[in-house]
């Protein structure tokens, strides 16, 4: 990677430009990708990769799983090297990337971590006030190494006061806020916090310090709805150019205006939104469909030539010329299948009573912290209904108290005949890691549905010589994948989900989406992913301060209904 680029890791932070006051004879910044190539142990991941980020692009890297969108990230960041080619940018650039998975310290508190954002400020005061110090007791003021300090100290001084100033804590307030911790966690030691919480603090340095590039990969999957919003409108409106991987479709088409696809080895670069870009996916896929047609009827007819005339001396030349054309013809390539259109059904649900669930005054506290208090909500067959809330709530309290995994005060009732198929966000641990891919399936399908466990297998990513891995082997992920597909081919009338999509991609996520909305039984979602949630939930069950909320909109009426009362809290303000 260029030397020219300053990388800055989530432990470490430089120079922070984007406090700098705008100067506006400086050039667009940007980042130039030239001549990518990724090989290893034999394979090539993608190869000759060219393209240019501009100055506040807003980017979608798509591509199935395993494509190398990751490893894009990676070499972008400068954490990975390429096989071939190169990364660069302008001297000064500052390229902040934020992983699926972090590796954090717990030496501090939330506060104390996040203010890590403004450390290159502080460090550049403290060095002033040391230089500033020592020059006050030296007398060899003819000296090089006097005339060196002062040099030093004009050199910080310049950079340190071109610095916007900066209420540092007020921001810090206004950031950690957002993405939904509450004053109290401020003081509370980072070790306490759950992994998704952890990757909030890095996401929160990394917005303070409003780097040139942002690289997000998955930055949603641990996030409640209205800490989505929030960053999407910080992205948006506050953020510089940004490369984001994520299936959460709603996410990406509200804050990328540009996709790069990267498929079989190369890239396909839109100046679209994702849902544009699908359009124009289609219409590629279906023009290489025809080249492809035209070019395999070519070669059968020179084929025929060839094998009717290689024997006849008059037709020699002409049959050695047409071989060698054959040779030397490049065979058009067809970007991979998509095989979303595979629909898969769920057992026909076994008949219930009429309301599978009713909740009266439910309360649940851990020690003298309440969760919820007086709770009610009755659901009935057959609707399909959503738990939305930040994080930490009672979703899933709620949904273990359903589950009878917790003591809770107050009457829970299950109705007659309800059959439960639960997916917890620790269902992937549930697995029988015995088991092969195949066999873990083939186990519960039942009736027609097990002729077609290979195709669901291939269509979930579990194709070929995959499906006879053991489970034990798989990463999480996978597990994930593995355990939906489990819950989709079990007969039962009350299905529960809490966080099911957080590792599947959008093609697996349509698949499931379009089995549940055919399910005739009846769902409790809890999820924060709006897409997966529009069309499906007919009802929101909202968590918040303590209480549930019932409301009879369905998602896109509840966000609308929110962000109205959002405003008027803010004009009221």
């Amino acid at each position: 990677m260029n030397n020219n680029v300053k990388v800055f890791s989530l432990k470490e932070v430089t120079y922070p430009g984007q406090h700098l006051k705008p100067n506006t004879k400086h050039p667009k910044k940007m980042i130039s990708i030239d001549g990518l190539a990724v090989e290893f142990s034999g394979t090539t991941l993608f190869s000759d990769v060219s393209f240019v980020i501009n100055e506040n692009d807003k980017i979608a890297l798509m591509g199935k799983n395993g494509a190398g969108k990751s490893t894009l990230l990676k070499i972008l960041s400068g954490l990975t090297q390429p096989t071939r080619g190169s990364v660069s940018a302008p001297k000064e650039y500052i390229i902040a990337y934020l992983p699926q998975h972090l590796l954090t310290e717990d030496d501090c508190s939330v506060f104390d971590e996040t203010s890590k954002a403004f450390k290159a400020i502080f460090s550049m005061k403290d060095e002033i006030e040391a230089l500033n110090q020592e020059l006050t007791i030296r007398t060899d003021y003819e000296s090089d190494e006097y005339m060196k300090i002062i040099e030093r100290v004009s050199e910080v001084s310049e950079a340190f006061y071109m610095i916007e100033e900066i209420n540092y804590e007020a921001e810090v307030e206004k950031v950690l806020f957002g993405l939904g911790f509450l004053r109290e966690d401020f003081t509370r030691p980072t070790k306490e916090f759950s992994g998704g919480w952890r990757m909030r603090i890095e996401l929160a340095k990394i917005l303070l310090q409003k780097p040139d590039l942002i690289l997000l990969d998955e930055p949603t999957n641990h996030m409640d709805i209205e800490s989505i919003q929030w960053l999407e409108d910080f992205l948006i409106n506050n953020a510089k150019a940004v490369v984001v991987i994520s299936h959460d479709r709603t996410f990406v088409d509200n804050i990328t205006t540009r996709t790069i696809e990267v498929t079989m080895g190369r890239i396909y670069d839109y100046k679209a939104k994702y849902s544009h870009y699908l359009e124009l996916r289609k219409e590629r896929r279906e023009q290489q469909q025809k080249q492809f047609d035209e070019q395999q009827k070519f070669i059968a007819e020179q084929t025929e030539f060839i094998e009717r005339f290689k024997g006849t001396f008059s037709k020699t030349l002409v049959v050695q010329s047409r071989v060698k054309m054959l040779e030397k013809l490049k065979i058009v390539e067809v970007d991979e299948v998509d095989s979303s259109s595979l629909r898969l059904k769920f057992p026909p649900a076994p008949r219930s009573g009429n309301y599978p669930l009713i909740v009266t005054e439910l309360s649940k506290s851990y020690n003298d912290h309440v969760v919820f208090k007086d709770a009610s909500l009755t659901i009935e067959r057959g609707q399909k209904v959503a738990f939305v809330g930040k994080n930490g709530e009672g979703k899933s309290t709620m949904i273990k108290a359903i589950m009878k995994q917790l003591d809770f005060e107050g009457t829970l009732e299950l109705g007659h005949n309800v059959q439960i198929g639960y997916f917890a966000q620790n269902q992937a641990a549930l697995l029988d890691e015995s088991l092969t891919i195949f066999e873990t399936i083939d186990h519960i399908a039942v009736g027609d549905i097990r002729t077609k466990v290979k195709d669901i297998l291939g269509a979930f990513m579990f194709g070929g010589e995959t499906s006879t891995k053991k489970v034990k082997v798989l990463s999480g992920g996978e597990k994930t994948r593995l355990a939906m597909i489990k819950l989709l081919l079990e007969p039962v009338n009350l299905l529960i989900l809490d966080e099911p999509t957080n590792h599947l991609d959008m093609k697996t996520k349509d698949i499931i989406k379009d089995a549940l909305a055919a399910f005739d039984g009846t769902l409790i979602l809890v999820s924060h992913d709006r897409d997966f949630l529009d069309g499906l939930a007919t009802k929101v069950f909202e968590f918040r301060n303590k209480r549930v909320v019932e409301h009879f909109e369905d998602i896109k009426g509840f966000l609308v209904k929110k962000k109205m009362e959002n405003l008027k809290e803010i004009e009221r303000k």
